[in-house]
């Protein structure tokens, strides 16, 4: 196991793509709800541990950006974890505002699919009232 104390900010757990990218999901950290899905590159990811606010990769854009950085909707990063692969992260975050362009808390809210027993999650409901 890595000594995380020796260098907090060692990335080479980290699989990325052959497009140099990974998948970021990011999580409301007093709720658990999932926020959304973006991709990160190396320098997002390096960037998103030195300044602990999320910044991530635009693919139609082909840049970096900060969530939030522009509507001052900020992820303040509280954890940020890789999966047991390595391949997909987890960054847990206090949200500011909404996380979504749409202007909704999530990029899921209203989206449902499917709820085969038709109850919400108590954090919805609670968010709901």
């Amino acid at each position: 196991m890595t000594d995380r104390a020796d260098n907090p900010h060692d990335i080479s757990a980290v699989k990325f793509d052959s497009n140099g990218l990974v998948p970021c999901i990011v999580q409301e950290w007093d709720t658990g709800e999932v926020l959304m899905l973006a991709y990160m590159n190396e320098e997002s990811l390096h960037k998103t541990l030195e300044t602990g606010f999320t910044w991530f990769y635009s693919r139609s854009r082909k840049e970096l950006w900060n969530k939030g950085g522009t509507s001052g909707h900020l992820q303040k990063v509280r954890e940020l974890r890789y999966d047991c692969d390595g391949d997909t992260l987890l960054a847990v975050v206090e949200q500011t505002g909404v996380a979504c362009h749409t202007g909704d808390f999530t990029c899921f809210d209203n989206r449902w699919l499917s709820s085969p027993t038709g109850e919400r999650p108590a954090f919805l409901a609670r968010r709901e009232r």
